[in-house]
């Protein structure tokens, strides 16, 4: 458990027209495993490929077909689950969840309902406002993807596309611990930087790698409190859940916009009924999907063609050892070894390959500058340029070089920003720019001088005014500056131009 220093925030508070009115959230985040098979056969995952293109003979059902089980995929679900410092169940078994569709061949899901491969765990939300949310992880369980209906191409059929059908899911389900829309943006948001950096899901919501169904009910003031006491969900209301959302976005929409709906049903005397609803972004509405199902509605029963899964926890503590460094502890390590501040810390390590860039760039130079310029210039420049980090035109060799520059005193951080803009655009070397072009820095204090002088002499009016007020001495370092190309020493200009303004 991490050491919070944090203010838990407070739930997020809805008026109504009769009452004032709390939310209670929880989510199911589908995250497809990093794995270039599938759960239960050697089809490939790739996305992308032409339809039913990716799919072995197990996946379409084919008869006499049986599911061998990959154990990379088991290997992944065990990564997360130590990295959502979670338990790790060393039994574990698959059930069958029958239902039928088109896009799923076998008119079952090979899933785990009764015995999951982790248990809880927990993850750590920080909300930017110095305040942080605790939610746990009631369960971690493998299954099986559906296929994709796709009812747009023609006007009078569906097809199917059966390239998804068998890739394996981890279905990280939540505690009711959320309380708001931010927090559950931000939930999800955590939870995927902590995927990616663990390497088991690379989190694209886009194209359905990451996808949540999000659990949404009201309560009065005060009940949420007596549910946490007694673990009693009657003191909660009744949950609808929203399904496949695959936006931070519309997530936070579709809450709002959900608790409304149940408040006014509540306050007029009616019931919400507990179901399964989609969210219209356009409309800004929700809609019935279907009515709830319960686990006895999809007539659960362990699945006769595998067996329990069985592993040694000396393959656990193996993975465990090779764990790679997670956000909540690089950040920490940032702060602490290169002096950041919690923002900046937080930037850095959001995505992982940005804190590589970074780490390579502050390797032996002063941590905050070269934090500046990462964060400042970089990607500032890349957002306005619409590239990741991975695209980035400068090397971290390149923007440390500037850093250099900056340091030695070769050049001023106004210059260093001419430097920088050259190297994006053309890819030279930092070092060669500055001195191909003339841009190294001013140190000669002679010849400082006599600039400082002849301004002096040329300007006695202002020179007047600057005794009168000091603050006025920068206008002369202005003109200084002006006048050598903006190449001078700003720490030795503002020295020489109090002094001789003192002497005047």
């Amino acid at each position: 458990m991490l050491d919070l220093s944090y203010d838990t925030p407070k739930p997020r508070v809805i008026a109504g027209a009769k009452h004032d009115w709390e939310l209670v959230i929880g989510m199911e985040v589908h995250a497809q495993v990093a794995s270039n098979a599938k759960l239960f056969s050697g089809a490939s995952t790739q996305f992308g490929a032409e339809p039913n293109s990716n799919v072995a003979f197990v996946d379409a059902a084919m008869p006499g077909m049986l599911p061998v089980i990959n154990e990379y995929c088991v290997e992944q679900a065990v990564r997360t689950g130590l990295g959502l410092k979670a338990e790790i169940n060393l039994k574990s078994a698959f059930d069958r969840k029958n239902y039928f569709y088109p896009d799923l061949p076998q008119g079952y899901q090979i899933s785990q309902l009764y015995e999951p491969i982790v248990g809880e765990g927990e993850v750590l939300v920080e909300l930017g406002d110095g305040t942080a949310r605790l939610v746990r992880i009631e369960r971690i369980h493998m299954e099986q993807d559906a296929g994709k209906s796709i009812h747009d191409m023609d006007p009078n059929m569906s097809f199917v596309d059966l390239n998804r059908t068998g890739v394996c899911l981890m279905e990280i389900v939540s505690r009711p611990d959320i309380r708001g829309p931010e927090e559950a943006a931000a939930y999800l948001s955590k939870l995927r930087q902590i995927l990616r950096y663990l390497g088991t899901c690379n989190g694209d919501m886009q194209s359905g790698a990451m996808r949540a169904d999000v659990n949404v009910s009201i309560c009065r003031v005060g009940q949420y409190e007596k549910y946490e006491e007694t673990q009693d969900f009657s003191h909660l209301g009744t949950r609808c859940e929203i399904k496949n959302m695959n936006s931070m976005r519309f997530i936070q929409q579709a809450i709002e916009v959900e608790a409304k709906r149940q408040i006014a049903i509540v306050e007029a005397g009616g019931e919400v009924v507990q179901e399964t609803r989609l969210f219209d972004p356009d409309k800004q509405e929700t809609r019935s999907m279907r009515s709830k199902e319960e686990a006895h509605d999809y007539r659960y029963f362990p699945d006769p063609d595998l067996l329990p899964l069985e592993i040694e926890q000396a393959w656990v503590d193996e993975i465990a050892a090779n764990l790679p460094e997670l956000p909540d502890q690089k950040k920490a390590r940032f702060i602490g070894d290169f002096g950041l501040s919690d923002y900046d810390a937080s930037v850095l390590t959001a995505d992982l390959d940005s804190a590589g860039y970074f780490e390579a760039v502050a390797q032996g130079r002063d941590g905050k500058m070269a934090a500046n310029w990462v964060i400042n210039e970089l990607f500032g420049r890349l957002k306005k340029d619409d590239k990741s980090i991975t695209d980035s035109p400068v090397s971290p060799a390149q923007l440390g070089a500037i850093v250099d520059l900056i340091a030695s005193d070769a050049i001023s951080g106004k210059i260093a920003k001419e430097v920088f803009e050259i190297t994006y655009t053309t890819g030279r070397d930092p070092a060669e720019i500055v001195e191909t072009e003339g841009l190294k820095q001013v140190t000669d204090t002679g010849a400082i001088e006599t600039a400082v002088d002849e301004i002096i002499a040329a300007n006695p009016d202002q020179v007047a005014k600057a005794q009168q007020n000091p603050k006025l001495a920068g206008w002369f370092v202005g003109q200084v500056m002006k006048a050598t190309g903006g190449k001078a020493n700003p720490k030795a200009v503002n020295e020489i131009v109090s002094r001789k303004l003192a002497q005047q």
